[in-house]
């Protein structure tokens, strides 16, 4: 049992590793991915690399093509925001569910979360801060009590990791988040269903200077080819 947790956390950190170098351009989009330069790169086994390459390419983060092996996914501006504005219907029905089902103990932990966020924002982490941003996002899933929307939405969200993540390296980011954060809290504990959907949906969806800052975040990782 001990073994076998031992190789789960493994797997979990080399695809948390390789999604991060996917995120940051070392790994840019079209770039073939070697089992074995990865597992001399990484310092592990071919097999946890394996299992990480099958799992990353069942979120949609690598293709696996034949005779070719795994090739990071090249995804378009358009296609993208397109991504996003599902995702932020996703979201925004999450929230609306939530304030109205969401019990004591889940808005506790809603909450706790926030405070999370809010310690990582200050010691300026943004790493450290999307991971609690991702737990922030799941309590919200759960707290909507619809397991099928709260199945959809997290694998969306795993879909758009890498690009979530650099969203949050953009100047100030952080700071944002974190306002919206609060709002959509405050919205959730009031039972305030529209505003809740409403302010979720904001927070997520990609337009304006996002839209902006995402397309020239995509610039970026294609010149790491």
């Amino acid at each position: 049992m001990v073994i076998k947790q031992l190789a789960t956390k493994r797997s979990e950190q080399v695809i948390e590793q390789i999604e991060e170098r996917i995120a940051t351009g070392v790994y840019p989009p079209g770039m073939r991915l070697d089992e074995t330069e990865l597992a001399e790169n990484l310092g592990v086994s071919r097999t946890p690399i394996r299992e990480a390459l099958i799992q990353l390419a069942a979120a949609g983060l690598v293709e696996i093509r034949p005779r070719r092996g795994a090739i990071v996914t090249e995804i378009g501006p358009h296609r993208l925001c397109e991504m996003f504005e599902v995702m932020a219907e996703h979201e925004a029905m999450c929230g609306r569910l939530a304030a109205r089902r969401i019990s004591e103990a889940e808005q506790h932990s809603l909450v706790e979360a926030h405070l999370a966020c809010e310690a990582a924002r200050n010691a300026n982490a943004p790493d450290d801060y999307y991971r609690q941003n991702e737990q922030f996002h799941h309590l919200i899933y759960a707290a909507s009590h619809n397991s099928f929307l709260q199945e959809q939405s997290a694998t969306l969200h795993r879909r758009l990791r890498p690009y979530r993540r650099l969203q949050l390296r953009v100047r100030d980011r952080m700071d944002t988040s974190f306002s919206e954060h609060a709002g959509i809290v405050q919205a959730i504990i009031a039972k305030d269903t529209e505003l809740a959907a409403s302010r979720l949906r904001e927070h997520v969806v990609v337009q304006g200077q996002r839209f902006a800052d995402l397309v020239s975040t995509l610039s970026m990782l294609k010149k790491g080819k």
